[in-house]
Formats: structure tokens, C-alpha cells, sequence
């Protein structure tokens, strides 16, 4: 089969390799539609981001590697003995972190605070390639009423319900949400169906605002044309808001606002508010941790994505009452494509993007080829 690795940090190629061997707890999957996360097209190019001292000794190690590829639609081949969860012909996303199984929280039973085990496409291979192996834990089956598109979001989206689960809004909490890429739409309509009251996004670039509108924002602020806190503030009766998620911080080479909103979303928050962190940063900051003692703020993070998380994007989707189709601007066909993916979601500002460019390996009706 054909698969992508990596030589290096900027060196993928794409090999003839072996079909993986179906083994116990397994299935075998025709990757239909895959998308590298932001987090994964910036470690392609080595830039420092979550886990690029992990990806970095593997590649030193062990390279050429198959790597990345957590965010995708595939569908079913083949099964080991035993399953009985998912049959040939099941579509299927997965969740990215996965039980260790051997813990002492594995073995009694709360695997889902589990932070030992492996993670799909950085610790095993993902699905940049025309068949993958993956472990039935990971996951779920799609709904016929959700396209392969969308399910290849359907990853991300669960990261997302849990950050706004984190934020335990009240109803009619007021809500800023720095950064409308592909995690930040998804936390605004998730915020939406909460109970949040007023919502506020912020973003630099217009078409992300439009989308935001487009999907429900009372208020979709350009960060280049006002004082995005002075404007919160007006928003809120002056006393800025209940909730901010921050998910526009990251790398600047990469178009991403460094720590600069990790600021103004301490600023635009209330006394007594939180923060949510969703965002990487690859590298520690400075912060003015005796500001947030004195204005009393919680800053929290996302608590790790769960089987239930996963589970219940699938009902929002299929519902309808989370709308992906919209962010989704740029479709590929064909592996050879993979790595103009990986350039357009690593340059979303220059190519327009929202979500993360998608590839098509395989239409949903193709008839399987032995690879």
C-alpha cells in the first residue's frame, strides 16, 4: 500500500509499504477522508508545538515513521476475532488519546483520566495512507446522516465539547471566543447550545468573522479594526465577560497570535471569570499570575476528550445542531495531495482557510482494491 512517512522534520515522502497485520482488539480501515490538524502541519515543519519533543526523538530513533492523521473518516475492511462493537462496512472516526490499560486508573475503571496511553498518528500510525490498523477502543461509528467530511471533524469537534464542559457556563453566561479557525466555530456553537447568552468572537481575518456570523455570533469583532478589549467591555456593561476561550494563541509563522490574546482574554474577562486555554503554545510564557489572584480568575483547560465526547458530536452532527459543512473550504482528492494539505492548514491566512484542507483518499462508494 501507499503510506506517507517521515525521513525528517520537512522530509515526508510517500512509500510502498506492507499492509499492516490485523491483530487482537484491531480493525483494518480504508481511510476515506483524512485532515492534519494545525498542531500536525506545524510538527511537519518542526515547529515547536505540542509534542515536538516526542515527534523529535521518534524521528531521530526510528524514522522513517508514519505519522499523523488523527482526524478522519474511515471505513471498516476488516475485524479481529472478538469484536463485536463494529462490522465490515462501518464508517468510523476515532478519538486521538487513548488507555494505557494498565494503570491504576485503567484497572479501576476511569481509563478516561488516563494520560499514559498512546496517541494515534503521533505514538501509532494515523491514516495518511490507503489502509490503517486501529484499535477498536478508539472508536465510534458515524451516522448515515453525517457526510465523510464532516466526520473526519468529528475528532476536533469532541476536543471542543469537552473545553466548553470544562467552562461549566451558566445560562445566559456572557462568552468572547479569541480565534474562529476550526475549534473556535466549533466552541462557539457548542457554547451556543449550552446556554450561553451573548456571544463575541474575535479573529484578524474578515472571512473567519463572516463564518462566525454565519453560525451565531451576536458579535463578530476584527481584531484589525477596533480594541478588541475596549469593545468587550462595551458588550458586557462594562465589566467584560463571564467566559473567554482562547483559541487563537500558537506560533506566528504559522499566522497565530503568539500570547498576545492569551492577554487580552485575561483582560476582556470579568473579576471572579474564567479563562479557558485551548490553545498550544510549544514553548512557557510569561504571566501575570498575582493579576489573576487579585481579580480572583480561573484559568482552566480542556479536560481530555472522551468515548462519550466522541459519541455525542456524532448526535449534534447528525441533528444538525452542529454545523461543519460550512468550514470546510478546501477539499483535496487523491494521497498524492496530502502534502498541499499539510501547506494550506499550516497557511490558513494565506489560502483563506477556516478548517483544516481536507483529502478525499477514497469516495464512500468505491468498490475495495486489494491493496
Amino acid at each position: 500500500m501507499k503510506a506517507w512517512r517521515f525521513y525528517a522534520f520537512g522530509d515526508m515522502r510517500l512509500d510502498e509499504i506492507p499492509v499492516p497485520e490485523l491483530r487482537a482488539g484491531h480493525v483494518l480501515v480504508e481511510p476515506l477522508c483524512v485532515q492534519p490538524s494545525v498542531t500536525e502541519a506545524q510538527l511537519a515543519k518542526g515547529i515547536r508545538t505540542l509534542a515536538w519533543d516526542r515527534i523529535r526523538r521518534r524521528l531521530e530513533s526510528d524514522a522513517p515513521l508514519q505519522l499523523f492523521g488523527h482526524e478522519f473518516c474511515a471505513r471498516i475492511i476488516e475485524v479481529a476475532p472478538g469484536i463485536t462493537r463494529f462490522q465490515v462496512g462501518d464508517r468510523v472516526a476515532a478519538r486521538a488519546k487513548l488507555p494505557c490499560g494498565q494503570c491504576s486508573l485503567c484497572l479501576t475503571e476511569r481509563s478516561h483520566l488516563c494520560r499514559r496511553g498512546p496517541v494515534i498518528g503521533f505514538d501509532q500510525p494515523g491514516c495518511f495512507s490507503e489502509v490503517a490498523l486501529l484499535p477498536e477502543i478508539a472508536l465510534v461509528r458515524v451516522d448515515d446522516a453525517i457526510s465523510d467530511s464532516e466526520a473526519a471533524c468529528l475528532q476536533s469537534l469532541s476536543d471542543s465539547v469537552a473545553a466548553v464542559e470544562t467552562a461549566q457556563l451558566q445560562m445566559g453566561d456572557s462568552v468572547v471566543i479569541f480565534g474562529q479557525g476550526s475549534m473556535g466555530l466549533e466552541c462557539l456553537q457548542i457554547a451556543r447550545i449550552s446556554g450561553a447568552g451573548r456571544l463575541i468572537t474575535v479573529d484578524v481575518r474578515e472571512e473567519a468573522c463572516a463564518m462566525s456570523r454565519k453560525l451565531g455570533a451576536d458579535h463578530a469583532l476584527n481584531a484589525r479594526e477596533c480594541d478588541v478589549v475596549a469593545a468587550v467591555r462595551d458588550l458586557t456593561a462594562g465589566n467584560g465577560a463571564d467566559v473567554v476561550f482562547e483559541c487563537a494563541g500558537g506560533s506566528p509563522q504559522q499566522g497565530m497570535a503568539g500570547t498576545q490574546t492569551v492577554r487580552q482574554a485575561i483582560d476582556a474577562v470579568r473579576s471572579g471569570g474564567k479563562v479557558v486555554g485551548v490553545s498550544w503554545f510549544g514553548a512557557p510564557f510569561e504571566l501575570d499570575v498575582d493579576l489573576l489572584r487579585e481579580r480572583s480568575l480561573r484559568y482552566v483547560f480542556p479536560d481530555i476528550s472522551t468515548q462519550a465526547h466522541l459519541e455525542h458530536t456524532v448526535r449534534l452532527v447528525a441533528s444538525g445542531r452542529v454545523r461543519l459543512n460550512e468550514t470546510v473550504t478546501h477539499v483535496l482528492h487523491g494521497i498524492e495531495s496530502v502534502p498541499q494539505a499539510f501547506e494550506i492548514t499550516a497557511n490558513k491566512g494565506l489560502h483563506k482557510a477556516i478548517n483544516p484542507a481536507q483529502v478525499v483518499l477514497r469516495p464512500r462508494n468505491a468498490i475495495r482494491q486489494t491493496p
